[in-house]
């Protein structure tokens, strides 16, 4: 699964969500990769994060109260 959204304030650059299994070799926990690319290169964001599954839920609820 992989997701594409238009980085508000930029005039091409995009945030990237991907489901990315065993991301760190085999028998690694899959993660959310969240990245963030000013150039509008999805492939390769110039910032990105991992987020265990584990900790999905709590850090959808911490990203909501920002709002």
């Amino acid at each position: 699964m992989s997701t594409t959204i238009p980085l508000s304030g930029t005039k091409s650059g995009v945030i990237s969500v991907k489901k990315i299994t065993e991301p760190y070799g085999a028998g690694s926990a899959t993660v959310a990769s969240i990245g963030i690319s000013l150039a509008g290169n999805a492939d390769e964001p110039e910032w990105k994060v991992h987020i265990p599954l584990e900790n999905l839920d709590e850090v959808i609820k911490a990203l909501k109260e920002l709002q």
